[in-house]
């Protein structure tokens, strides 16, 4: 196994945590939800001996405290960081895998500074921007519903209604998976940034649909990704059927469901190790 060595790096407005660990082509992995950069480790011991993987915690969670708690982060805030984490590990475009919140980043990542990008692998995304209007509006209330739950009921009603609508769970799993542990502080911590903060930034977030259109046939590859599990009906779902459609292509199906990074990490690692060298 290959050392971890972890840094701290400045950025305007906060303090962003990061782990890197492994050989190969740069590989970042930005996390889903309130994840943090320990959310994946199982994933990252299965691809550290072909990939130097980059994990980190997102602005506001755990270790990378913003300099005022309250002020407002937008998609864009966070684009900003991983703008500049990658500026400072690596001067090649790297590779991306975003889950969720993590693959809207990286859309807009992608869209804002295709140069950084050689491939993203946007696994379920919440783009409602790639949605029909009706559909958009759906899952516009859906988080506005979860917004509303966490006020109202506080953050475990609003997680057990996150489980729900996501499909997220351990039922179905690789046998020897290690399962999350009880919740912290700290992770209880990251919840109340992530529907304070995180959920409202994905809901005002508008993708630059023409910008990701213009991808198409560039050196920046956007692979469309789903959990072969995942209810079709769950509109991340739909939105990576969406992305396939404007980028004429095909949804790639992964092992698991929403959460099949952490439920099947050595499938799931084998899959993306197709995924991403089927371009080479």
């Amino acid at each position: 196994m290959s050392t971890m060595r972890s840094g701290m790096l400045a950025v305007p407005g906060a303090r962003i945590y990061y782990e890197v660990q492994g050989v190969g082509p740069l590989l970042l992995v930005l996390q889903g939800g309130e994840g943090d950069a320990d959310r994946t480790k199982g994933l990252v011991r299965q691809l550290a001996g072909e990939y130097t993987v980059v994990t980190y915690d997102r602005r506001g969670l755990s270790r990378s405290s913003p300099d005022d708690p309250d002020a407002p982060v937008t998609v864009e805030t966070h684009v900003g960081d991983v703008h500049r984490l990658l500026a400072a590990l690596t001067s090649e475009p790297a590779l991306l895998m975003g889950s969720s919140y993590g693959g809207l980043i990286g859309l807009v990542v992608a869209a804002r500074h295709p140069g950084l990008v050689r491939t993203l692998v946007a696994h379920e995304p919440p783009a409602l921007s790639l949605l029909p209007e009706v559909a958009c509006a759906g899952a516009d209330a859906t988080f506005g519903e979860l917004e509303k739950t966490y006020r109202e009921e506080g953050w475990g009603a609003a997680f057990k209604m996150l489980a729900e609508v996501t499909g997220a769970g351990f039922a179905d799993r690789e046998p020897d998976v290690e399962l999350p542990a009880p919740l912290s502080k700290q992770r209880i911590a990251n919840m109340h940034f992530f529907f304070t903060h995180d959920i409202p930034a994905a809901r005002n977030c508008e993708l630059d649909v023409a910008a990701i259109a213009a991808l198409k046939g560039t050196a920046t590859r956007v692979v469309p990704a789903v959990g072969s599990t995942t209810a079709p009906g769950f509109f991340d779902h739909a939105c990576a059927t969406e992305l396939a459609r404007l980028l004429d292509t095909e949804v790639a199906p992964f092992p698991g469901g929403h959460n099949g990074l952490t439920s099947h990490p050595k499938a799931f690692a084998t899959r993306l190790r197709e995924v991403l060298t089927s371009e080479m």
